[in-house]
């Protein structure tokens, strides 16, 4: 069998490619390192490439741009794919508004190359979508919430198990991170019911996990592990640090993925994190990490929230689980955060030597 990932230096992208490569799969893998064209040499991801080399001899790296239609199109068309898992994007709220044609040419254009690809050639191919929650820009926002000591909190009940999929998507303030990925999404679900070929789009809570790369734009729970290892100063923006979000373990993304590419459906859309039992805000989170470290937390606060930044987020798993109800959260919190500081310990230790 043949998968292709797209992203796949990166957290998720990386996951994927082990599980199959040890699953005996010819695994084939896209990403030109933009990762550190965006974020700078501390989102170099090239450490996760070389790993995966010279790890796994039925892993098959190639350096392409999905932003350059003609190269996509030409690699699809020689090589077909049972599964096809793209997990490359630009992730950055920030970013995007600094540099808007690379972030929507590389979330909308990028991901309609990989879909007209498939369609041209291969139909069967099984598409899974990384999305992200932030399709539903800051409407989530507009729901009441009540304030508590450490987090806000829905008061309707009606949310204790966060948003569901048909919350809408219109009408609110998304960032243009978050347009892009809605015009991914909305993309890879047409293609599902337009050209009949079996997709799903994973609206994605914070994906987290030790093979992160996490830096200040992007990487909630890497890079604040990685302030607090490091004893440098965590800026909160806003909300009183109170902001909630629901945290998913890479491997137990994988899991979902590899349990989709064994059942395909067709256009699908599910809300993949962690549930209110791994939901977390930035003020718990320091508490988490000072227990785990011993280190105190450094921070600054500023007034100023994110644009379109959620204050309350977390994945509503009904669904997921009624389609796929051998799937469930198998990483707690802790767990995360644990081998998420025992990965940055490691590293930096390699990295100080060098």
């Amino acid at each position: 069998m043949n998968i292709l990932v797209t992203g796949s230096n990166g957290l998720i992208g990386s996951e994927i490619v082990e599980n199959y490569c040890q699953k005996g799969w010819n695994v084939y893998g896209i990403d030109n390192n933009m990762r550190e064209d965006f974020f700078g040499k501390n989102g170099n991801t090239r450490w996760n490439r070389d790993r995966l080399k010279n790890k796994y001899s039925n892993y098959l790296h190639f350096d392409i741009d999905i932003r350059d239609r003609q190269a996509v199109l030409a690699f699809l068309e020689n090589h077909k794919f049972h599964a096809l898992v793209h997990a490359a994007a630009q992730p950055s709220h920030d970013l995007a508004a600094q540099r808007p044609f690379d972030d929507f040419d590389t979330n909308a254009n990028g991901t309609l190359n990989l879909l007209e690809g498939i369609r041209l050639t291969s139909r069967d191919t099984i598409f899974v979508h990384l999305s992200t929650n932030k399709v539903y820009g800051d409407a989530p926002n507009n729901l009441d919430l009540v304030e508590k000591e450490t987090r806000f909190d829905y008061v309707d009940a009606s949310f204790a198990d966060g948003i569901e999929e048909n919350f809408t998507i219109d009408q609110s303030k998304h960032s243009l991170f978050g347009a892009s990925k809605v015009a991914a999404d909305i993309l890879v679900q047409e293609y599902g019911r337009y050209f009949q070929i079996p997709t799903c789009c994973l609206r994605g809570g914070c994906l987290t996990g030790p093979n992160h790369s996490g830096v200040e734009l992007h990487g909630f729970l890497s890079y604040l592990i990685k302030c607090n290892l490091e004893n440098r100063e965590y800026t909160i923006f806003g909300y009183k640090g109170k902001q909630v979000r629901d945290n998913i373990h890479a491997y137990d993304v994988l899991s979902f993925i590899e349990r989709f590419i064994e059942s395909p459906r067709m256009a699908e859309v599910y809300n993949l994190g962690g549930g209110r039992d791994n939901s977390i805000s930035i003020l718990e989170a320091f508490q988490l990490i000072e227990n785990i470290s011993g280190k105190p937390m450094r921070y600054t606060y500023s007034e100023t929230n994110r644009e379109g930044d959620h204050i309350c987020y977390i994945s509503n798993l009904s669904k997921i689980k009624s389609h796929y109800p051998g799937w469930d959260i198998t990483k707690s919190l802790t767990t995360t955060f644990e081998e998420i500081y025992e990965a940055w310990e490691k590293r930096l230790m390699v990295e100080n030597k060098v």
